[in-house]
């Protein structure tokens, strides 16, 4: 198994529409990825580690596919659509990391 995480930096001024994020952004990346995607959550930054400190990320995304190759495709067919949706819901510069899910 594979995932694709997508963090949203959280800045003082940064702007993220969680309930967008989750009703219709999250729901359309599924949807293009296909039955290859098994899952994807999404998280709500609340803390830093240390007390008091703010979140590194206001949101982050994971989604969980069964290979490289059908991410990388997907991708190349349907991330233009993907990446330009980001703006009706964040004005954050997003960070992705592929990462192999070793235990799940």
């Amino acid at each position: 198994m594979f995932k694709a995480t997508i963090m949203y930096p959280s800045t003082p001024s940064a702007r993220f529409d969680m309930t967008y994020y989750i009703e219709k952004h999250m729901p359309m990346v599924k949807t293009k990825i296909g039955d290859s995607c098994v899952g994807f959550t999404v998280d709500a930054g609340i803390a830093g580690g240390a007390p008091g400190a703010h979140a590194p990320y206001m949101a982050i995304g994971s989604l969980t596919f069964e290979s490289l190759e059908v991410f990388g495709s997907v991708m190349a067919e349907h991330g233009a659509e993907i990446m330009a949706d980001i703006t009706n819901y964040t004005d954050s510069q997003p960070v992705m990391q592929i990462s192999e899910v070793k235990v799940g």
